[in-house]
């Protein structure tokens, strides 16, 4: 056997010292989003607690419920607070972990920490298919956040809240979960938790849309304010919902404006594929029922054109004007579309496919007869079509005028676009956008906190001074000269 077989054999790690080296560089990791929690607490900053929080996502693939309850035990003894203390003994029990011997800590375990061990319990047991431990380890947290107001407190509170929610929806009583979110969210307005503000608009607003309670959901959102300093994530997940409510409340140029400003604030990758998928089916739908056709390169983006396939052939149809082919697709779809929940925003383009089918009808004959329209666009009486026809040239879809004993539909000339105010709009438009982005960005520029000020003081009262010896120097200097000006004179 050479050197090199025997060194191999003797480095070689068994399954227990594996585990045991997992165990060690997990509990390391924990330590360490501690530690930052800590600094964060104590210097009142709140980017070292989204440092923590920005690998509770990694360090999720390797939770594991005794290495989690043996951190927990050695914060146990340092807890100084009732409520904390409690609090971590909750999440023991529901880890099936036993509080073992506590060793006396000279550090104070925060609730900030408390909740951090909180939110790590949730993954765990939301991985684990455990809902009811998680919902009633959520209620203590819950609990925890309204008795501890701290602006620190902040950004866990806001996951924390995210996971309490997502507990009750997955065993469908997300309507239990509704009173604690408003009662949450009148004390996060008091406590001005900005982040745990935004997050709970946005729980409740899903939690109305939910069972379909559209009214509601406007209420809320009319009475509230998104706090402007939200999270990235946080503010496309309300535009979206606004721009929901907004289409089934019939508003759809609001709509339109939350839709696209929700798609351009998540960035188009393998990531946020679900979330760009979901609000463009929407966002299709939205400008189909406004008249406007989505673009082709739209549909052909890798991550949207598979989901948005019903959706590209709806875009057809509805372009074309064939009211036959539009009621094919939507008899063919109706399942996706029920599933997609935009059903009932479908059935709404019939109307829009009879004014596109019209409106190219104008375009193409200049004179065409009632009954000709009648058989293109498959309706059932000519009388119909006369009052389609009215109601487009009242709504400003065509220019024509009808002839009711002729039996017969004339179209005006066309006129140049360019000498109407579309382009003025489309500017304005533009230009809009453009100065609302630039807003935005100034407001979430960060800027250094107020310690500089003291050392800026410090060197303008040093400057000052300089100044003020310089000054004197130059006075004794001239009173030097004047001196010696008057000797030379006596002399």
């Amino acid at each position: 056997m050479s050197n090199n077989e025997s060194a191999s054999m003797d480095v070689e790690v068994t399954p227990e010292q594996k585990k045991a080296e997992e165990r060690r560089i997990l509990v390391e990791d924990i330590s360490r989003n501690v530690k930052f929690l800590e600094r964060g607490i104590a210097a009142s900053e709140i980017h070292y607690i989204h440092r923590a929080l920005r690998v509770v996502s990694a360090l999720r693939k390797r939770l594991q419920p005794d290495v989690l309850g043996e951190v927990i035990t050695t914060y146990l003894a340092a807890a100084n607070q009732q409520v904390v203390s409690d609090c971590l003994k909750s999440i023991l029990e529901s880890l099936g972990q036993h509080a073992g011997a506590a060793v006396a800590s000279a550090k104070v375990c925060e609730p900030e920490v408390a909740m951090y061990f909180g939110l790590l319990a949730q993954l765990l047991l939301l991985d684990g298919n455990e809902y009811e431990r998680g919902a009633h380890v959520s209620h203590v947290l819950v609990a925890m956040v309204s008795s501890t107001q701290r602006r620190t407190l902040d950004p866990v509170a806001s996951r924390v809240f995210f996971y309490y929610s997502r507990f009750f929806e997955v065993v469908d009583r997300l309507s239990d979960a509704r009173s604690s979110l408003l009662n949450a969210l009148q004390t996060a307005t008091l406590a001005s938790m900005r982040e745990t503000k935004a997050m709970l608009l946005t729980l409740l607003l899903r939690n109305y849309m939910h069972y379909k309670l559209y009214d509601q959901a406007e209420r809320l959102a009319a009475k509230t304010s998104f706090p402007p300093d939200a999270p990235n994530n946080l503010l496309a997940r309300y535009l979206y919902y606004m721009g929901r409510i907004e289409a089934i409340q019939l508003n759809y140029s609001q709509a339109q404006l939350h839709l696209l400003e929700a798609t351009r604030k998540a960035p188009l990758n393998a990531t946020t594929a679900g979330f760009q998928q979901t609000v463009h089916k929407v966002c299709v739908i939205v400008d189909l029922l406004m008249g406007n056709i989505p673009e082709r390169s739209l549909f052909r983006i890798p991550i949207l054109k598979k989901p948005l396939q019903p959706y590209f052939e709806l875009t057809q149809a509805v372009r074309v004007g064939d009211l036959s082919q539009f009621q094919e697709v939507v008899h063919r779809y109706q399942d996706k579309f029920l599933q997609d929940q935009v059903l009932i925003l479908v059935q709404r383009l019939r109307h829009n496919v009879i004014k596109a089918g019209i409106r190219s009808i104008s375009v193409a004959y200049s004179r065409i007869s009632l009954r000709d329209i009648c058989l293109k666009l498959h309706l059932d009486s000519e009388e119909d079509a006369e009052y389609i026809v009215a109601k487009a040239i009242r709504d400003g879809v065509i220019d024509a005028t009808i002839d009711h004993e002729k039996g017969f539909v004339k179209s005006a000339e066309i006129h140049n676009v360019y000498a109407t105010s579309d382009p003025q709009h489309a500017f304005d438009k533009r230009i809009t956008f453009c100065l609302n982005l630039y807003n935005e960005s100034v407001k979430s520029m960060r800027y250094p906190g107020g310690d500089h000020r003291k050392e800026l003081a410090y060197a303008d009262e040093a400057i000052k001074r300089e100044r003020e010896f310089a000054q004197e120097l130059e006075n004794e200097d001239f009173d030097d000269d004047v001196d010696g000006d008057a000797m030379d004179e006596d002399l």
